[in-house]
């Protein structure tokens, strides 16, 4: 559910750009058209965590150990649960954060880098 608010945050933002491209008059003559990709989930999530892991790497040192990665996810998971009217009980969030750091730490390295991160979020897409 997590992963699908954060594909779906992605895609939401690049709504107006579609929408735009999509309304724009199309050339008369049927020379070669330039191809636009939309990008993929895997990479919208990705620029958004470029732009968000500086904010939780407090240490800096370009991973999240576990009480970094927490931080993160339960800031994600309040924003979730608030837009579903979602309730869960202070114990339920931390056993679910604890759950996804494990499952997000694919090297067992007890930090979690931006790459497995992003495919975490991205449901291994990356």
């Amino acid at each position: 559910m997590f992963r699908g608010l954060i594909i779906s945050t992605a895609l939401l933002s690049a709504m107006p750009a579609l929408a735009q491209e999509a309304s724009s008059p199309r050339p008369s003559s049927p020379q070669t058209e330039a191809t636009t990709s939309t990008p993929s989930p895997a990479d919208s999530v990705a620029s958004i965590i470029d732009a968000e892991f500086p904010a939780y790497d407090a240490n800096n040192d370009n991973m999240l150990d576990k009480a970094e990665f927490s931080r993160w996810m339960l800031a994600l998971k309040d924003q979730e649960m608030k837009s579903s009217g979602q309730k869960l009980a202070p114990p339920e969030i931390t056993a679910w954060a604890d759950g996804a750091f494990t499952t997000a730490d694919k090297d067992k390295s007890m930090a979690v880098s931006k790459t497995e991160l992003i495919s975490y979020l991205s449901g291994g897409e990356a």
